[in-house]
């Protein structure tokens, strides 16, 4: 008799699982959760990538934040330490009038003594170079004159000169040695 074909036979039929299928059954699981750890690593990635590219951009902020008051407030120590070379100044011309030699050479030393401190603590260096060899990078010969000195010997300072951290603010102005005739 034949085998009948149709729904009824397909109720009573086993499906078999051949070996092979089990396993590719088993391999395809084992990738699927590996995929899905990997996906959970790749999210877990790119949220630090994400905080981390936040975090580097806050830095970069509040450093030119800083930059920023730095560059504005660079000056104050130095502008609080003039305030008071001002108050010297203004007290010398209102006293003038009434005030002697004396006392008004004594205020103005003290004036330039106060100036001489700020200076100092804005690391601001006078160049004084008297009797020192003529050097054109802090030092600007005015003239030349004749002298038993060796040449390029600065004789006198006509004005001096300054330089901040280093860096030249003002050239001193020099009268500098040449070799007689």
């Amino acid at each position: 008799m034949p085998e009948p074909s149709g729904p009824a036979s397909t109720q009573d039929e086993k499906t078999e699982v051949l070996p092979e299928t089990a396993v590719q059954l088993v391999e395809m699981e084992r990738l699927r959760v590996e995929l899905a750890a990997a996906e959970e690593r790749a999210k877990n990635h790119w949220d630090q990538y994400l905080r981390a590219l936040a975090d580097v951009d806050n830095v970069r902020k509040r450093a030119a934040k800083d930059l920023e008051n730095t560059r504005q407030y660079a000056v104050e120590k130095f502008a609080q330490e003039l305030i008071g070379v001002k108050d010297s100044l203004e007290m010398a011309i209102q006293n003038s009038a009434k005030a002697d030699v004396a006392s008004l050479v004594e205020g103005q030393s003290a004036t330039l003594r106060l100036l001489a401190k700020a200076f100092e603590k804005a690391q601001i260096e006078e160049i004084n170079p008297e009797g020192q060899a003529f050097n054109p990078e802090l030092h600007e010969a005015m003239m030349a004159q004749p002298s038993d000195a060796p040449a390029n010997t600065v004789l006198a300072v006509i004005q001096r000169g300054y330089q901040l951290n280093g860096r030249l603010l003002r050239a001193a102005r020099v009268v500098v040695s040449a070799a007689k005739n």
